[in-house]
């Protein structure tokens, strides 16, 4: 039976690379699909657990997990000796950026490597981690072609950008279109043949370069956009104009117009780094992107604003600075409702808190310890302390970060001094506060 049927009839042995945010709900997708499928992580601690029914993800139920592993139809491994029996192997390891905001190939070369050396002839394989354009056929293509095979001949390659959004209840992986360039006809048949038994639309394109182009693009355009808010928020936060009430207005206008929000930094693994993917580049064609670099710019000037505004309420309202001073951040994870800390903005005006003086504690219910993280290892080892109004008292201010459900914005804002607001959330308080500050 050759690959193409054994996809049609869901007899193709599938295997995912990288069990986080974006490998595991992909490799439950496929199951619940209908396909066996192994799950590949070079963390024992997450095999263990998910071959015990467990989740390690909060938005992830383990009821899911659990449900998979009863089907019969998932498996985690940490051994990729047993790629050499897989037909379909998806790529979703993390692609993050260096000390010099130039793309970390570490993960997906070593993931590359160790395909190449199990792989054998009538494999499909697809890389899903977000990446420039070229590295699918430049990168990882000559790694899987140096025992002999030939992509296109031998085995197939293609890329298929992840578009995950962690939380999302109402786009989960199975509900979201996939796009799919192949290096080769036959390769985007199968890739395109393999996503239609999962998904509810395949979007095949002319190439491998041109579908990690979309993954760019499409987040591109959302950094750049929540670029503008922010330069926006700080204009008319000096005119006395309340950024937010703009929007909803704006946002009446059936045509010509799309809401983004500001924040108090871009968070999350891709709209961060994704550009600046781009720019590197952007730069072996000798083509400048100053329009996307300068969107970072104001982007990552957003911790230091919120900083700012902090200072200036504290001082304006008790005469107090920032040294000494008590802060409450509500909110380790980058978007509400998830457990999910990678690039989180908070982490940043944390540091910049305790580079100035003040004691700093947080609480979100959905993290309840900060791990050690590349950046930030200093923050490790801070754990979220419990709610209670007596103690929140107690603080000089609360900074809210992340607006999580369930939390209980009115007695936040009845107890604590002052409240720095950068999601909006007290918003909707009544009687309006008049302990609120928006940043």
């Amino acid at each position: 039976m050759d690959l193409a049927e054994k996809i049609r009839t869901k007899d193709a042995q599938i295997g995912v690379i990288g069990l986080g945010y974006v490998g595991l709900p992909l490799a439950l997708t496929t199951a619940e699909a209908g396909f066996s499928v192994t799950g590949f992580d070079i963390d024992p601690a997450k095999v263990t657990a998910l071959n015990a029914g467990r989740s390690y993800i909060g938005h992830i139920a383990a009821g899911a997990v659990k449900g998979a592993r009863e089907s019969g139809r998932f498996a985690a491994s940490a051994d990729f000796a047993s790629l050499n029996r897989i037909d379909v192997i998806l790529i979703c390891v993390p692609t993050p950026l260096t000390a010099q905001r130039e793309p970390d190939m570490t993960f997906v070369t070593e993931t590359a490597e160790q395909i190449a050396a199990h792989l054998r002839p009538g494999q499909l394989v697809i890389l899903e981690s977000t990446t420039y354009p070229g590295t699918t056929a430049h990168h990882i293509r000559p790694i899987l072609e140096r025992g002999g095979l030939k992509s296109g001949d031998d085995f197939f390659l293609a890329y298929s950008p992840e578009r995950e959004d962690p939380g999302n209840p109402d786009y989960s992986t199975k509900r979201i279109a996939k796009v799919v360039g192949g290096d080769g006809k036959a390769a985007l048949d199968l890739g395109v043949a393999f996503y239609e038994q999962i998904v509810p639309r395949v979007v095949p394109v002319s190439g491998t370069d041109t579908a990690e182009a979309v993954k760019l693009t499409e987040n591109i355009f959302r950094a750049v956009n929540i670029a503008l808010v922010n330069e926006l928020k700080v204009i008319y936060d000096a005119m006395g104009i309340d950024i937010w009430e703009v929007i909803e207005a704006a946002k009446t206008k059936p045509f010509g117009y799309m809401p983004f929000y500001p924040g108090p930094g871009l968070g999350g693994h891709c709209i961060p780094i994704d550009p600046f993917y781009l720019t590197w580049k952007a730069r072996e064609h000798d083509v400048s992107t100053r329009f996307i670099e300068l969107a970072g710019e104001v982007n990552a000037a957003m911790p230091r604003y919120v900083v700012e505004r902090l200072t200036e309420g504290l001082n304006d309202r008790f005469g107090l600075g920032l040294k000494g001073a008590r802060i409450l951040v509500l909110g380790i994870a980058y978007k509400k409702n998830v457990d999910d800390v990678r690039g989180s903005a908070s982490f940043k005006i944390i540091r910049l808190l305790k580079e100035r003086g003040a004691e700093v504690s947080y609480h979100d219910p959905h993290v309840s310890v900060v791990k050690e993280t590349r950046d930030y290892p200093d923050l490790a080892g801070m754990k979220s302390i419990p709610w209670d109004p007596k103690r929140l008292s107690r603080f000089s201010a609360a900074v809210i970060l992340t607006d999580h459900d369930g939390v209980d914005y009115q007695t936040l804002v009845r107890v604590t001094p002052l409240v720095v607001d950068t999601r909006n959330v007290t918003a909707a308080l009544a009687p309006k506060p008049d302990n609120v500050l928006k940043a």
